[in-house]
């Protein structure tokens, strides 16, 4: 039986051109960072406009680049990806939250809305390639405090999207996804909609537990799909720690059968 799953599980499909082209993809990346904090971002807010219209070209340009860069990953075969119902994402006051099994979840997401707001963790406001690009675009820092917590709730007041991933961090390989009750809170006090994504991919790959030389045995598919909008009116008829709990839950619970349809 184990000789039987390790030649189920031998490496294939190109392994050793995975490795070089998945080293390539964070180079590119990390080089793509640099390229927007020194020349493109820069540039851009010399064009005319005020503080909005230049958020909104940071946020555009961080959204193109994302997009160039999982067309990098998907030429170079490192990964195949699929999303369904990418039209719906992107509205005024939209709140996208979606389970986290990669580190490259929030650059398919982003590519795929051209001025959407982040939360986003607070390293990366030290981070040298991307502290230029979060701050141009005005993401928000998930560090935890209550002032984040309205800070979001504004955003969405104020007609931005917000992507959000619920758990804080990066799924654990398997085991399911565990929410935490900010993204419900932040919802129920600003958010017109809560729209959800599904994100699967298989194999792991870009986990907490898995540095990126650990290349699959295969390569990767990562799969996207937009699920049906949630009134957030329809929890506050409770005081707010009960109505976010019920909230939360009904996330949890929603995202346990999501990822298990096709």
């Amino acid at each position: 039986m184990a000789v039987a799953a390790h030649l189920m599980h031998r490496r294939r499909d190109a392994w050793l051109w995975r490795l070089l082209a998945t080293g390539a993809s964070f180079a590119v990346f990390g080089i793509g960072g640099v390229i927007l904090r020194v020349l493109i971002l820069p540039m851009f807010a010399l064009l005319p406009g005020g503080p909005l219209a230049r958020r909104r070209r940071a946020r555009a340009a961080i959204s193109r680049a994302f997009h160039l860069h999982v067309q990098f990953m998907y030429r170079t075969r490192v990964l195949d990806f699929r999303i369904d119902g990418a039209e719906r994402l992107g509205r005024p006051g939209q709140l996208v939250v979606a389970n986290h099994p990669s580190l490259i979840d929030v650059v398919f997401l982003i590519s795929q809305m051209r001025d959407t707001n982040c939360v986003v963790k607070a390293s990366l406001w030290s981070n040298p390639c991307m502290h230029g690009a979060v701050r141009a675009a005005q993401y928000i820092s998930n560090n935890g405090s209550p002032e984040m917590l309205e800070q979001a709730a504004n955003v969405l007041r104020g007609g931005e999207t917000l992507v959000m991933f619920p758990e804080g961090t990066r799924t654990t390989p398997g085991q399911p996804p565990v929410f935490h009750r900010g993204a419900a809170a932040i919802a129920l006090r600003g958010a017109r909609t809560i729209t959800p994504v599904f994100i699967s991919v298989a194999p792991t790959t870009l986990t907490k537990a898995e540095p990126w030389y650990h290349i699959p045995w295969r390569r990767v598919m990562v799969h996207l799909r937009v699920g049906d909008d949630i009134d957030p009116a329809s929890f506050d008829n409770a005081p707010m720690p009960i109505a976010s709990r019920r909230l939360n839950q009904h996330l949890h619970h929603l995202f346990l059968q999501g990822l298990d349809a096709p």
